[in-house]
């Protein structure tokens, strides 16, 4: 235990070191070629594609299939007639409201 009376030991003062280290990250070279080249193979890809669909020599098998003409004929049910609606009530006549004219404030 430390006597009361006794001052504190003095605390030594620390001198503040402060480092700054900057630290750059490496430069690569070529950084998009890549993407580029294969958004453009992509696109050629899809343009031999669709020029193939329409270009295939002519042999559309849609002009060999069957005869799909079909008669339809159906029998609908009658409906029944709707009811009738009553007749509307005959109002009196109204007349317009009036509209009092400007007067000057009071």
């Amino acid at each position: 235990m430390t006597d009361p009376n006794m001052p504190p030991p003095e605390r030594p003062v620390a001198q503040p070191t402060h480092t700054t280290v900057n630290v750059q990250p490496e430069r690569r070279s070529g950084g998009g070629g890549g993407v580029v080249a294969f958004l453009v193979i992509g696109l050629l890809v899809v343009v031999a594609i669709i020029a193939f669909v329409l270009l295939n020599g002519n042999d559309n098998p849609i002009e060999d299939a069957a005869d799909t003409n079909v008669a339809v004929d159906v029998n609908l049910p009658d409906l029944p007639d709707a009811p009738t609606l009553p007749e509307a009530p005959s109002l009196p006549p109204v007349e317009p409201p009036s509209i009092p004219g400007p007067a000057p404030a009071e």
